[in-house]
């Protein structure tokens, strides 16, 4: 196949900038000295600030694009560039110097309410006075910016130690970044997962977190690559894994756990969330319904050897809340926002009790 700059050229306009949905070469962001060798292509995408939470997601997209577009023979991975208008300022030796504890809260299956379990989670930590971040790592299906009614809300980057870093949103106390803040809410993310790992390393290392006592991590359901990536990327304090008491989602809750305390991974667990453990209707406060079952995260928890967390009822207000961008945390009075607060008080208790008896947490290994 003989190659030139235009083939290359039109296999890049399939690549789209997140965000605005312009593709790359009419965003002017492709060099035009694409240079070839035989089956060899180089070039370097142009890009205005040197922490662009994409740069390494459009460079896989790139890839991509040319081996689709133009020929699957074409040598292309590894010999695509970036370059800045200012110099890429050192990295940090040590990602997140100044969080003293990551959480990754976890879930074996989707549905259960893991989004609703951190979101909560964080506000309640916060009015309990402690410096809260909260990342919503599901990058396919994120829903922190709907439940803190932060939709329309668009981090900037603000100058930090010489560098240019994404400045997390911020409300009730807890600073938070998603992907859902970077792209068209309405359309679906449709990344490989290596895009997808990408994007979530920026968000991590490229962000002005600050001072935090405790970084929340909504990670997606199931394991996945997301999963490796937060636990090579970054030393996670222990897992909180979320379910319901029925049989299906213990089941996969057990495979969460596993994939923690597996050798390769050796992320302790700081304990199991029931969640809709039981239905209280409002006009019958004491009654309690047990729509999915009764006690099974008990009964698992005690067969893992794990903390039972908390246990979480199901109310209209859980609902409500997260729709209208208000976690029900934010009322402590009520029965939801009580077990939301006990909740966070049994964390604390298992992170201070983990960092006593358990060594520091090292960034893993795993190959894939």
């Amino acid at each position: 196949m003989a190659l030139y700059p235009q083939l290359i050229l039109d296999a890049l306009k399939h690549v789209r900038y997140p965000g605005n949905g312009v593709d790359i070469v009419s965003a002017g962001m492709v060099d035009d000295n694409i240079r070839i060798e035989g089956n060899k292509v180089s070039f370097s995408l142009l890009l205005d600030k040197p922490n662009d939470p994409f740069a390494k997601s459009l460079v896989k997209a790139s890839e991509q694009a040319i081996l689709t577009y133009v020929g699957n023979e074409v040598e292309i991975v590894g010999n695509i560039g970036l370059n800045y208008k200012t110099q890429l300022p050192p990295q940090p030796e040590k990602l997140l110097p100044q969080v003293k504890n990551i959480i990754a809260v976890s879930s074996g299956k989707g549905g259960v309410g893991k989004s609703t379990v951190s979101s909560n989670l964080a506000v309640a930590l916060a009015n309990q006075g402690y410096k809260v971040g909260l990342l919503d790592a599901d990058i396919f299906g994120p829903s922190i910016p709907k439940m803190f009614g932060l939709e329309d809300a668009r981090p900037y980057l603000e100058p930090v130690d010489g560098r240019e870093l994404i400045k997390p949103e911020e409300k009730y106390g807890v600073k938070m970044l998603s992907i859902g803040f970077f792209v068209d809410p309405n359309n679906a993310v449709l990344w490989r997962g290596g895009m997808a790992s990408n994007a979530l390393k920026q968000l991590i290392s490229d962000a002005n977190w600050g001072d935090l006592d405790f970084f929340i991590v909504d990670l997606p359901p199931g394991t996945s690559d997301i999963h490796l990536t937060m636990v090579q990327t970054v030393a996670i304090t222990g897992a909180i894994v979320v379910s319901t008491p029925q049989e299906v989602a213990l089941a996969d809750a057990r495979k969460g756990i596993s994939m923690f305390t597996g050798e390769k991974v050796n992320v302790p667990i700081l304990g199991l969330v029931e969640n809709m453990a039981w239905f209280t209707p409002a006009e019958l406060p004491s009654n309690k319904y047990y729509l999915f079952g009764k006690g099974g995260c008990k009964r698992l928890a005690e067969e893992m050897n794990v903390p039972l967390l908390g246990q979480i009822p199901i109310v209209q207000s859980i609902c409500e809340g997260g729709d209208n961008g208000k976690p029900v945390a934010c009322d402590p009075y009520t029965v939801t926002g009580q077990a939301f607060a006990e909740l966070a008080k049994m964390v604390v208790q298992q992170v201070e009790k983990r960092n006593k008896e358990l060594p520091e947490t090292k960034k893993v290994n795993v190959n894939r």
